[in-house]
């Protein structure tokens, strides 16, 4: 069987985690930032666990993460 192909894209934005689960940067933090409340943009340095069902997406593109 031939070796399957990891989608570059997803795995410079994803990082799996030593329980398995998957990390990814959170959106809205490129621009018009100044009329967010300064909680809400703390709260979106952190990165976010991806759901369920993005993980199985996921999981197919990065098949030797």
């Amino acid at each position: 069987m031939p070796k399957l192909k990891t989608v570059k894209g997803v795995r410079d934005r994803v990082k799996v985690t030593g329980t398995g689960k998957l990390l990814a940067r959170r959106a809205s933090r490129r621009h018009l930032l100044g009329s967010r409340r300064a909680k809400t943009k703390r709260q979106l340095r952190r990165p976010q666990t991806l759901a369920a069902v993005d993980t199985r997406k996921t999981r197919s593109l990065i098949p030797y993460a």
